[in-house]
């Protein structure tokens, strides 16, 4: 496997995104919606996708924060 992200994904590029915008896991589907955060790994609500941490990863699947997509 490469290092390639999948077509659609947001592959660490943050002037693809709105600051607002929802972002889904493309393994299982999760959605991160800024104005929730994440309670599992403590992201008040309010913070943009692009400034959640680097080794920020799905909660549910653990799924790398650069393969997930824009909803």
């Amino acid at each position: 496997m490469n290092d390639h992200f999948f077509a659609g994904s947001y592959g660490g590029d943050g002037e693809k995104i709105l600051p607002e915008s929802r972002m889904e896991c493309k393994i299982c589907w999760e959605i991160y919606h800024p104005a929730i955060g994440d309670d599992y790994w403590q992201i008040p609500p309010g913070t943009p996708f692009t400034e959640l941490p680097d080794h920020w990863s799905c909660p549910n699947c653990e799924g790398k924060k650069k393969d997930f997509m824009v909803v």
